[in-house]
């Protein structure tokens, strides 16, 4: 993709982390915030959702143009499910736990909480919040984080529900399912400092990592989500919705200052063509004896085809902006808003069944010349007099240039259009939750995770690689906790992070491993009873039959710790059995015959305590 001189176009970016928190309970209520499989659920309801006006009487725009489009919401619940989260019961106060926690990160960020946190409700109704809303509250405000390129400012940090999880779309809507819905979510908002890609996601890195350092935030995939705002000098804020990873942000930074590029390209073109979008025509007539299976399937189910003719855009209309998408790609979004499939245009055409005669009859039915362009929807009636009009209303806003709104990120680094900014009426008072009086000095402040790697090093005696491994990953408060009990730091570091790795790459299911688990095999080993090199074996017992203990799992695996003696007579059946290649090498026969000895007690003996043997018994026969 083209690199621009991002200080020439005035690049200027910022972010929105939000990230779950691993608390007990959700944020309003006492349900846990685990996530369930949707086969899991017992029950479902539906419902349809309508924008309502603010206190002051003001109806959000975003939450406007999200219910033109008439659809139903099914919601799965499940054995936890209670009345909060179906929003047949006020809410509950707000979760001490999700304060504090909130309160660390506030801390880690050097910004300042406010004196009493007061809720309030967002409107949305995209069906993801059964009531409609989701609801927030500011924790803290004014903190900074550093980056190469300079300091970012942190403008505030909100403590909110997290939204019901998306399980499918259906025909008449779609289906949401409650497990996540109300999970606390911590959401921070840089200001606009970012000036290029580069430091947008050191940036991100920079806030995922502190995050991760409070040691209780939920990982995996759709746990933390970035929103990225971009604008270049003459082009407008946009933000991009549901970027997934780090590598993700400078793409999607990258792509849409390319976007902004082009249509500040394409505004001027047309402004010295004096553009202009005409008034929507019907046009079924001119396709009635089409071959076109998209126009022809429309119009035998008693559809219609309608047209807008866009003086002045010849040629423009297909103009490439991202990889793949063109202008006609950002009418064509606006057009499957209201049901529609998509448009053709006649930059485009003929093409799809649509023959060449067809376009000359579609440019003579709406006045059209060779410098203009047409585009068309097929649909039912009404479908096609929205979808047109909405393709027709982003064509002009293309003569003015870029548009404020908000964007969902492609996973290819593109992003497609998904509904306009949201202002200010969609914020509202919560009066059904008191406000919480907020005590900064109440809480301790975490030790940021690549401190906790110079002290695994200092104080452990680690490799640097490995204590990186353990302090950024997702068990280092297990492997503080074994340390603290007397297991060997080197030895519970590699348990928790290389023979995971190692377990996880054989296919067993680490995921059903808990730090109990951790902790009960290493106090095993601490005892005597399991020898190091059966850690592996036993914890893929326990991975499979999660139920069991440590204990049980060493005996069902068969590794019950051996006494020397018993060492010692199975490393004189392997030298034995190898007498001549002891004879003829001596201690060079040393590594050989140490893996079949070990192979031969099958983990049941520590490997220090196997090879001092090995070598008395070796010595002996020579």
């Amino acid at each position: 993709m083209t690199e621009f001189d991002y200080e020439e176009l005035g690049l200027v970016a910022g972010l929105e982390i939000h990230q779950q928190l691993d608390t007990e309970t959700k944020l309003f209520c006492n349900c846990p915030t685990t996530q369930r499989e949707a086969a899991e659920s017992v029950r479902s309801f539906t419902r349809y959702l309508h924008p309502t006006p603010s206190e002051l009487g003001e109806v959000d725009e975003a939450a406007l143009e999200e219910s033109q489009v008439e659809r139903e919401f099914e919601y799965l619940g499940y054995d936890s499910t209670c009345l909060v989260e179906e929003d047949d019961e006020p809410p509950h106060p707000m979760d001490d736990e999700a304060l504090e926690l909130s309160l660390e990160i506030a801390q880690l960020l050097s910004m300042t909480p406010v004196d009493q946190a007061h809720v309030m409700r967002k409107v949305v109704i995209d069906g993801s919040n059964t009531s409609g809303f989701q609801r927030t509250s500011l924790i803290a405000t004014d903190g900074e984080i550093q980056t190469e390129a300079g300091p970012v400012g942190i403008e505030d940090l909100m403590l909110e529900e997290e939204s019901a999880r998306r399980v499918e779309e259906t025909d008449s809507g779609v289906v949401f399912s409650l497990d996540r819905l109300g999970v606390p979510l911590v959401e921070i908002g840089t200001e606009p400092d970012i000036t290029s890609p580069k430091q947008a996601r050191e940036a991100a890195g920079r806030l995922g990592m502190i995050l991760r350092s409070t040691g209780s935030v939920k990982r995996g995939l759709g746990t933390i989500r970035q929103d990225v705002n971009v604008s270049i000098e003459e082009g407008a804020r946009v933000e991009v919705k549901g970027v997934q990873d780090l590598e993700g942000i400078e793409n999607i930074v990258r792509g849409e200052v390319r976007r902004q590029a082009e249509l500040l390209e394409i505004s001027e073109e047309l402004q010295d063509r004096n553009a202009a979008v005409g008034d929507v025509q019907a046009v079924s007539d001119v396709f009635a004896d089409t071959d076109s299976g998209v126009i022809r399937g429309a119009l035998d189910a008693g559809g219609a085809v309608k047209a807008v003719p866009l003086f002045g855009f010849d040629g423009l209309v297909g103009r490439e902006i991202q990889p793949d998408r063109r202008l006609g790609t950002e009418l064509s979004d606006h057009a499957k808003r209201h049901g529609a499939g998509g448009i053709f245009h006649t930059d485009e055409l003929p093409a799809y069944g649509v023959t060449e005669e067809e376009v000359v009859a579609l440019r003579d039915a709406v006045d059209a010349g060779e410098e203009d362009a047409v585009a068309i929807v097929a649909a039912d009636t009404e479908t096609a007099e929205l979808a047109i009009e909405a393709a027709a209303d982003r064509a002009a806003v293309a003569i003015e240039g870029v548009p404020e709104e908000t964007r969902d990120a492609n996973e290819d680094g593109t992003t497609s259009y998904l509904r306009p900014l949201p202002g200010a009426a969609r914020m509202y008072p919560e009066t059904d939750v008191p406000p919480v009086d907020i005590d900064p000095a109440a809480v301790e402040t975490p030790e940021l995770l690549d401190e906790k790697v110079d002290r695994y090093v200092e104080a452990y005696d680690l490799d640097p690689g490995l204590a990186e491994q353990v302090a950024f990953g997702r068990r280092f408060t297990t492997f503080e906790q074994a340390v603290e009990q007397g297991v060997d730091p080197a030895l519970a570091a590699t348990t928790v992070e290389s023979t995971s790795t190692e377990l996880r790459r054989d296919d067993v299911p680490v995921e059903n491993l808990t730090d109990e688990h951790f902790l009960d095999v290493l106090e095993q080993v601490d005892a005597g009873d399991l020898a190091k090199e059966g850690v592996g074996e036993v914890l893929t017992v326990l991975a499979e039959q999660p139920e069991l203990s440590a204990a049980t799992a060493i005996e069902e695996a068969g590794l019950g710790a051996v006494d020397e003696a018993a060492v010692r007579e199975a490393v004189r059946e392997v030298v034995e059995r190898n007498a001549s290649q002891v004879e003829d090498e001596g201690m060079e026969a040393f590594s050989a015959l140490m893996g079949e000895a070990m192979g031969a007690l099958r983990g049941k003996a520590d490997g220090e305590v196997v090879s001092s043997v090995l070598r008395e018994e070796i010595q002996a026969k020579l």
